[in-house]
């Protein structure tokens, strides 16, 4: 069944995946969801793809309603009555409706209210009444209820206009009718925030984002979700949120043990918002797995931001000198072993995700969801990079989000498809390599970070001054939003 489904304008390239993502883990009955994660979308007529009004073909009112009410960049989900250029078009558009989709939400005995939505421009109330006023012909007999009503229906207006204000440029000016089946809390990211969080570090992650990946994992009641890189929790926080079981490690003992004392560490922020506490956090190094030989499938979800060089580098067991060979391997004595910070050496980003795709593929129950961010270095508008891969994946989105010119990340997504065998290593220990010979020399070396805060090449403006100017600026550039 068609839907209009009306996004907030942030993060384009994350908006359709989520709402795929929760489509999948609300219907069951949809297997080839299972494998591809795909929708059926289509633009209203004028509209450009960076657009926040999209049609999306959902199986049943009943899904619609909860991918809208637990969507992070959804705005809402709408039943469509009618939709024309101007309002005597929208007018015959609602009154050819089917009576059957109009008369059971117009009876006597319910309550309703209408809400005028403008994109953008903004209008004043009193031409908001006159909106409302127009819309008699619709035969409503229940009772205007405008703060519980059992029907909300919204009149969403757009005006033609070219990129000028930041917005994606629409041909055609737009008008929509239709009744609410669902809405997000946004008042969740408030509550959420990181400024009001106990605990925080350097790499925390945004509480909307963090959102956006639990979504993407589908973490919910009864899932286990793990996170190897864990920090400050903030990426558990949103999945505990979610009704998921947590668990998490970190290479620094500091931040799983310790925090900065009793009252500020990873445990308070889960107690800070009522959530149920992780089941455990590990002081483990993923480039050396601490699980016992022979233990598959535990996890339903992995979700992580692995450490790619930009706000902190990658760290492993070791030492320089015992991965140098200088010293062999030594136990910490008894007495030591309270206070002891092991050491540790550089752990290079493509030997990174390379043990997450491994630990991965033997952690995860089929089916069970990898999503992490990936770095990518651009020097134009299009993703320049390949991905990487492993035979038990499939991936399953894509979403990019740019941070300067020339440095973005991107969200992957990969749905675990086969099981964890000797021979499956093997192979991905060959494409591993592939990759690593094939890719960018800072993925090996770990000079991300000088890469991306290197001073700005001549060739911005043509005329070798790196000073950007207004008019070298896009004027509409969506994937900054």
């Amino acid at each position: 069944m068609w839907y209009l489904c009306v996004f907030y304008h942030r993060l384009l390239d994350y908006r359709k995946p989520e709402v795929e993502s929760l489509a999948d883990l609300f219907s069951k009955d949809l297997t080839d969801l299972q494998c591809n994660g795909s929708l059926e979308w289509k633009l209203p007529k004028h509209h450009h793809p960076d657009s926040p009004f999209h049609f999306v073909n959902l199986p049943s009112e009943e899904i619609a309603r909860s991918v809208a009410n637990r969507s992070i960049l959804v705005k809402g989900i709408f039943e469509l009555w009618g939709e024309g250029s101007n309002f005597e078009e929208l007018e015959e558009s609602i009154k050819s409706c089917p009576d059957e989709k109009k008369l059971p939400y117009l009876t006597s005995d319910s309550t309703f209210k209408i809400t005028v939505e403008t994109f953008g421009k903004v209008i004043s109330f009193e031409e908001q009444t006159e909106r409302i006023r127009s819309l008699s012909y619709i035969p409503f007999k229940g009772r205007v209820n405008l703060k519980n009503p059992y029907h909300t229906f919204w009149l969403i207006e757009t005006d033609d206009y070219d990129s000028n204000n930041g917005l994606p440029p629409i041909a055609g000016k737009r008008i929509f009718f239709g009744r609410e089946i669902g809405t997000a809390d946004r008042k969740l990211l408030p509550t959420y925030q990181l400024k009001s969080r106990t605990y925080l570090g350097p790499t925390a992650m945004d509480a909307e984002m963090a959102f956006l990946m639990a979504n993407q994992a589908q973490a919910k009641s009864g899932k286990l979700v793990y996170d190897p890189f864990v920090g400050t929790g903030s990426i558990l926080v949103a999945a505990a949120h979610y009704g998921a079981v947590t668990m998490g490690a970190d290479i620094d003992i500091r931040v799983v043990r310790d925090g900065r004392g009793p009252d500020c560490n990873v445990w308070s922020n889960f107690k800070q918002y009522g959530l149920p506490m992780p089941i455990g956090l590990l002081r483990a190094d993923n480039n050396l797995p601490p699980w016992r030989s022979g233990l598959k499938e535990v996890f339903d979800a992995i979700i992580c931001d692995p450490p790619y060089g930009v706000r902190a580098g990658g760290r492993k067991s070791g030492g320089r000198k015992l991965l140098k060979g200088v010293i062999g391997p030594y136990t910490v004595p008894e007495d030591k072993r309270t206070g002891h910070i092991p050491s540790t050496a550089p752990y290079s980003l493509v030997e990174c995700v390379h043990d997450l795709l491994d630990l991965a593929a033997k952690m995860l129950v089929m089916g069970g969801r990898l999503v992490y961010f990936y770095p990518v270095l651009r020097e134009d508008e299009s993703i320049d990079t390949t991905f990487p891969e492993h035979p038990c994946f499939k991936l399953v989105a894509i979403s990019e989000q740019l941070l300067s010119y020339r440095y973005s990340r991107v969200l992957l997504t990969m749905a675990k498809i086969g099981p964890y065998t000797e021979e499956i290593a093997l192979a991905a220990r060959i494409k591993h390599l592939e990759f690593k010979e094939n890719h960018l020399k800072w993925l090996e070396e770990g000079n991300l970070h000088s890469a991306v805060f290197s001073p700005a090449d001549n060739h911005l403006n043509g005329s070798g001054d790196t000073k950007i100017t207004k008019d070298s600026k896009a004027r509409y550039r969506g994937k900054y939003v």
